[in-house]
């Protein structure tokens, strides 16, 4: 059960870091440090969200 709150609390993160990466597209052009930051962290975000989702499914917690 952590698992999957645990898998729920990142997606969540992926979608803020996604909505305020759009944000700042939008107030600061394309040229922005902080969309450079908003892009990293969605990219260890996401690595994380597969890492866990392969635990899961290894370990038998997600299996249907």
């Amino acid at each position: 059960m952590l698992l999957k709150v645990l898998i729920a609390l990142v997606f969540l993160a992926m979608l803020m870091s996604l909505a305020a990466g759009a944000g700042f597209l939008l107030r600061d052009g394309s040229a922005s440090r902080r969309l450079l930051v908003s892009l990293k962290v969605r990219v260890v975000l996401a690595a994380t969200l597969l890492g866990l989702l392969f635990y899961g499914f290894y370990a038998g917690s997600l299996a249907g």
